[in-house]
């Protein structure tokens, strides 16, 4: 997958099979024309796009999830991440800058860290 970003359409239409999967293609398009107010074609469409994307497949008019939405979200804020701030460390001291953390906080990064470091 090369794209992690969603437009917000696209975020709602993913949050809907994501909550229902595995789901069958004719029973999206009624929910979608029901709580989106699409018609068919669109359904299709932005089905097309994300399967494109590599966020979900349709197998035998079956449409289930490549990635879970917690793998997407993932993805998403680690490429956001490195387009804003070039790296963790540059978002941290962006998002640190002014303020002090708790040392029950900076327990808790530092378990997180050990947790995750190679």
């Amino acid at each position: 997958m090369n794209e992690y970003k969603l437009a917000d359409f696209e975020a709602k239409f993913a949050d809907i099979i994501w909550e229902r999967e595995p789901i069958s293609s004719p029973e999206l398009v009624k929910i979608c024309e029901k709580e989106l107010n699409w018609k068919k074609s669109t359904t299709y469409t932005v089905l097309k796009k994300l399967i494109d994307k590599g966020v979900f497949r349709n197998k035998d008019t079956i449409v289930t999830s490549i990635l879970s939405r917690e793998e997407f979200y993932g993805r998403q804020s680690r490429l956001y991440v490195k387009e804003t701030f070039g790296s963790l460390p540059g978002f941290l001291t962006a998002f640190f800058q002014g303020r002090k953390i708790s040392p029950k906080e900076a327990e808790e990064l530092r378990s997180y860290i050990d947790h995750f470091e190679k």
